[in-house]
């Protein structure tokens, strides 16, 4: 499980509270279901008439993704590919075909592309097989991303409507003026609710999924290119320097965010 995924957002929801509360706010006044109604019910709405069903029910996975999944761990890659060179070069391609009956790295892409290796594929329709996979992957993952996206683009928009639905009841009674202000205050709680589920819920969601992606991809290229390089006999050494600029690029993105 991804500890500090699930801790940050904690965290953000700890913190806004925790200065609202501070500056002498009552925390029962955030609490306003009629608010969350207009917000959450509209939102999940206009994202459900905006998607087919298919693609919505993925939708629990897709979270459930961002807390558990872990990036890729392609050091480990390397060293699977430096034994299969070890391997081929002792016996032949064809000694891949115990590592695709095993699915021994459990990569279901990976075995693919070992099994075309076995099946004699030459090296462009290996490369062009293998692209066309990625690019498929590529496409799925962006279609899941754009449904937080688009959460997070209509919530804000919801919480705007229920602010002025409360305002307009609010000014449709105007009989007791000195509880106006506490009226108006929990007419903008819809706002507070759309503006905060956008970007402490849908947003952060939908950019770790897209870096997710982005890692997987990487990962991905990184096996077409040890595959490639298998088939073509190229000794541990080689493939050793070859598929280290995937580990150098990982390590300076670490470098980076730090």
């Amino acid at each position: 499980m991804d500890i500090v995924a699930l801790i940050s957002l904690i965290f953000s929801f700890v913190a806004l509270i925790g200065a609202f509360v501070l500056e002498g706010g009552v925390l029962g006044a955030l609490l306003e279901p009629t608010a969350a109604l207009i917000v959450f019910g509209g939102t999940i709405g206009v994202v459900c008439t905006s998607f087919p069903a298919k693609r919505l029910a993925k939708v629990p996975k897709l979270i459930t993704l961002v807390f558990i999944k872990k990036k890729e761990n392609r050091e480990e890659l390397m060293e699977y590919f430096l034994k299969l060179s070890g391997i081929v070069r002792k016996e032949g391609l064809l000694s891949l075909e115990q590592e695709v009956s095993n699915n021994s790295y459990h990569d279901d892409f990976l075995t693919s592309g070992l099994q075309l290796v076995v099946d004699a594929t030459d090296a462009e329709n290996l490369r062009h097989a293998l692209e066309t996979r990625i690019s498929s992957m590529e496409e799925r993952h962006s279609k899941g991303i754009a449904i937080f996206e688009a959460a997070g683009g209509y919530s804000p928009t919801m919480g705007v409507i229920g602010t002025v639905m409360g305002l307009v009841h609010v000014l449709g009674d105007l009989s007791e003026p000195d509880k106006l202000g506490g009226k108006i205050a929990v007419a903008f709680i819809a706002t507070l609710y759309g503006v905060g589920s956008a970007n402490l819920l849908w947003l952060p969601i939908a950019s770790k999924l897209k870096e997710l992606d982005s890692d997987e991809v990487v990962t991905k290229y990184m096996m077409l290119e040890g595959i490639l390089m298998l088939q073509n006999g190229s000794n541990p050494a080689l493939i050793k320097e070859h598929l280290k600029g995937y580990l150098e690029n990982a390590k300076k993105e670490e470098t980076a965010s730090e």
